[in-house]
């Protein structure tokens, strides 16, 4: 999830992480920026005390090249807001602490909670094939959709391969030719789809766990064929509105980011070096169910709180989702949620995300009672990772 280049969405953990459009990763490290950091802005007094190792990440990442980072955690002290950097390189605005942002492969968390909503009601089994739902479409150079379950697509062992490495996608989207051509273009599900089954999968289903954005692609077609709805619709009727998430949207097509918010800044190269770009405008079709979501640190701190703890999802659904298998050097995948172990002992639970200018990450303790939610809006220095372990570490 990283520059939005062929790293513009690093994921967690797969094997070619250089090309990501909006994996989650439990170590989102991007190449240095090459331009000076921007002054840091005024931030609001910790309440409680207790966050002044995260202050200190914060500021080391604008130092290193971030343009400005945004951030809310809510623990027994109640919330705190805090923000470094500026939110526009031309005006040295700050940030806000309300700042809305693309947050990526966090769109990953809402798909699976609707489709384990889904299975609650009844309506589908997660041992169900994908050939079930979508005959046909899982097929070619060896995918086999009669193979592979809505479980495997979630938690990323279904094989199947990563449409954002693919080298023409890449160049379409990620680097600068191609995305000031393409950056208001629609992709559909079935297109990207197609894209993926150009391509032998990494592995049998099953046989192993490889992060891969189509399996989400395919996950939202699959919402859409249980409900008659579209996957925005049904993450907007199912989550956002039910927790008042008032800041978070599901754009579709639509290419802007609702105020308040900050511009989003990538270099849009094979190494992120040379000129930087304003990549707030872009038609998120590109990321589709595995990324095209906007939310704001508020709403995210909201969401992941009330999912850990029992306000979404009913306890077997929700004991599913939090069922891991191995996910490499990135630890523990869940569906649609990473386990994280930290270097102090605290296993924490949430989503990373990159997308164009914008590295997040959103994670909470497994009461859901300390939550962190943070956004730079550069995707080619720093990782949002340094910052949860210094609030949840204190280092």
């Amino acid at each position: 999830m990283p520059v939005i280049k062929r790293q513009s969405v690093k994921g967690q953990g797969s094997r070619k992480q250089g090309k990501r459009l909006v994996g989650m990763a439990a170590a989102i490290a991007v190449a240095a920026g090459a331009f000076a950091a921007p002054a840091m802005a005024a931030a609001p007094a910790e309440r409680g005390g207790g966050h002044e190792a995260t202050r200190e990440a914060m500021n080391a990442a604008v130092q290193d090249g971030v343009p400005g980072v945004a951030l809310q955690a809510k623990d027994r002290h109640g919330v705190w807001k805090a923000t470094a950097g500026v939110g526009n390189l031309k005006t040295k605005q700050p940030r806000s602490a309300q700042d809305n942002f693309r947050a990526g492969s966090i769109t990953k968390t809402f798909i699976a909670t609707v489709l384990l909503q889904l299975e609650a009601e009844g309506r589908v089994s997660l041992d169900d094939t994908v050939d079930k739902w979508l005959p046909g479409v899982v097929s070619g150079n060896g995918h086999d959709g009669r193979q592979i379950t809505l479980r495997q697509l979630l938690n990323h062992t279904s094989g199947i391969f990563n449409y954002t490495e693919d080298e023409n996608f890449v160049h379409d989207v990620f680097l600068a030719e191609g995305f000031f051509k393409n950056r208001y273009r629609t992709w559909t599900p079935n297109e990207i789809v197609r894209i993926a089954m150009g391509h032998k999968p990494e592995f049998a289903p099953g046989a192993d766990w490889s992060y891969s954005n189509t399996n989400y692609v395919i996950a939202g077609m699959v919402i859409k064929k249980v409900t008659g709805n579209s996957y925005g619709d049904e993450v907007r009727r199912r989550v956002i509105k039910p927790l008042g998430l008032h800041g978070t949207y599901m754009p579709g097509t639509s290419p802007t980011v609702p105020r308040p918010s900050s511009r989003a800044y990538s270099t849009l190269a094979e190494n992120p070096t040379g000129k930087i770009y304003d990549v707030t405008e872009l038609n998120p079709s590109m990321a589709n169910s595995a990324g095209e979501i906007i939310s704001n640190p508020g709403d995210l701190n909201r969401f992941y709180s009330a999912l850990m703890r029992g306000k979404i999802l009913p306890a077997e659904q929700l004991t599913e989702m939090k069922t891991t298998v191995a996910a490499g050097a990135d630890g523990r995948d869940g569906l649609g949620v990473f386990a994280y172990d930290l270097s102090c002992g605290v296993t924490i639970w949430g989503h990373s995300g990159g997308i164009h200018g914008s590295s997040s990450m959103a994670v909470t303790t497994a009461d859901g009672e300390h939550s962190l939610a943070v956004n730079f809006n550069g995707d080619w220095s720093g990782g949002p990772l340094e910052v949860v372990q210094a609030e949840y570490c204190g280092s």
